[in-house]
């Protein structure tokens, strides 16, 4: 059973033992991320998750890092995400100190060498690069610009490249002792443990974090949309990538296990209703899927989908038509049992996993003051009825809310207005 506790400088710490592994995770959630930059160091949240790993006084490279990571099979990485940020290190049991002794360096001993922060930049617009020639990759930058418009969640996580430029040493600085505090950090450790030993290590370690009240608050977005909204995006690909979708609920509403059973039901899997209309049916997408975003105040319902370019007409207003049909007609108890049935069997194969395990219920703790267990997740699922599911559809997708991005060889986006307004 997990517990959860708050240490004397305020960090909180969050331990789930796993019986069945041989492995042990150590995760650090910081609770910032692109909503909380303004828009000229945008993509500096990322910019730092970067640069954590590029050397401390005690191990003065980013090799000094990795060597020691890498001597033991460690599994590492790091992450940034709109409104968090998270750095982790998987190993064996008995290898636990390294991880807590590597992770707690980097977070509060790195060096931010001017040379490596130079060095980084070319790094971060290559990725860029990366993201923007991959129509797959960025078409959810794409929407995000449109469902969350005016509002910093519009924003890329990795920034513009001219602001990856200019970005300052100092700059960096600051916002990292803005926001890498004591009251902002979740630690989470997941697997094979002693818990005596947990408390002792993360004492012993993370006990120089800085001891400053979090006196920060998000500046929350409110959907003021009531008209159908169309980003396009000029690219000459053979397949027309699109997100199709609407603002939905934060991450502690309980209205989004009906929608989570929804999104399962309409796009989940590969026996969901668009798959099977869209690609099995009609051949007209090689991949279409659902997927939620949620946010301490926002989320998002989408429908991703890569089209034939030739057939999207039909596409798209066979997308709306299946969206139209659970709106007006209740999705059946056989297809509610086997979304119910799906969700359990993934939940139960993520969190076998130390590092699921503990990322899953870490990020509850960083956003809500309650964390349910797999178990009491599972409950709430169970009890989600056709009539809720019917409900959140009527609530959710509503054509004067709809945001569709697109990317391929068009240039006129006044086309998929009439295609979505059949």
């Amino acid at each position: 059973m997990y517990k959860i506790e708050t240490l004397n400088n305020g960090i909180k710490l969050l331990t789930a033992p796993l019986k069945d592994t041989k492995s042990v995770t150590v995760l650090v959630l910081v609770k910032v991320g692109s909503r909380n930059e303004e828009k000229d160091i945008n993509g500096i949240s990322h910019f730092i998750e970067h640069l954590l790993f590029k050397g401390t006084k005690k191990r003065p490279t980013s090799l000094d890092i990795t060597k020691e990571l890498d001597g033991v099979g460690a599994d590492y990485n790091a992450f940034t995400g709109k409104d968090q940020t998270g750095y982790y290190v998987k190993v064996a049991a008995d290898k636990i100190e390294l991880a807590f002794d590597i992770v707690s360096d980097m977070l509060l001993n790195s060096s931010f060498k001017s040379k490596e922060i130079d060095k980084e930049r070319g790094v971060i617009i290559e990725e860029i690069n990366m993201y923007d020639d991959n129509p797959l990759l960025s078409i959810d930058n794409l929407f995000e610009k449109i469902v969350f418009k005016g509002h910093s969640l519009e924003r890329d996580i990795a920034g513009p490249k001219k602001n990856i430029r200019k970005i300052t040493r100092k700059e960096i600085l600051n916002y990292y002792n803005k926001y890498y505090i004591s009251s902002n950090v979740v630690v989470g450790v997941g697997g094979k443990f002693n818990k005596q030993r947990v408390n002792k290590l993360t004492n012993k370690y993370f006990k120089e974090f800085k001891k400053k009240k979090n006196n920060l608050k998000i500046d929350k977005f409110v959907s003021k949309q009531n008209k159908l909204r169309v980003n396009l995006k000029y690219k000459n690909t053979e397949q027309v990538q699109v997100a199709l979708g609407f603002p939905a609920y934060k991450i502690n509403d309980p209205k989004t296990y009906p929608l989570l059973l929804l999104s399962m039901i309409l796009g989940g899997n590969m026996s969901s209703r668009l798959f099977m209309e869209i690609r099995e049916k009609r051949g007209l997408a090689y991949s279409i899927r659902t997927a939620l975003e949620a946010h301490e105040d926002i989320g998002a319902f989408v429908v991703f989908a890569g089209l034939d370019k030739s057939k999207i007409e039909l596409a798209l207003t066979t997308i709306n038509n299946e969206l139209k049909k659970v709106v007006d007609s209740k999705v059946t108890s056989d297809e509610l049992t086997r979304a119910k049935d799906f969700i359990r069997g993934k939940l139960i194969l993520k969190l076998e996993d130390s590092s699921n395990l503990i990322q899953y219920l870490a990020t509850q703790r960083l956003f809500k003051n309650k964390v349910d267990t797999l178990e009491e997740q599972l409950k709430k699922i169970d009890k989600v009825t056709i009539n809720q599911i019917q409900g959140v559809a009527k609530e959710i997708i509503n054509l004067n809310k709809l945001n569709l991005s697109v990317i391929g060889p068009f240039k006129d986006k006044n086309i998929f207005f009439k295609y979505l307004k059949k």
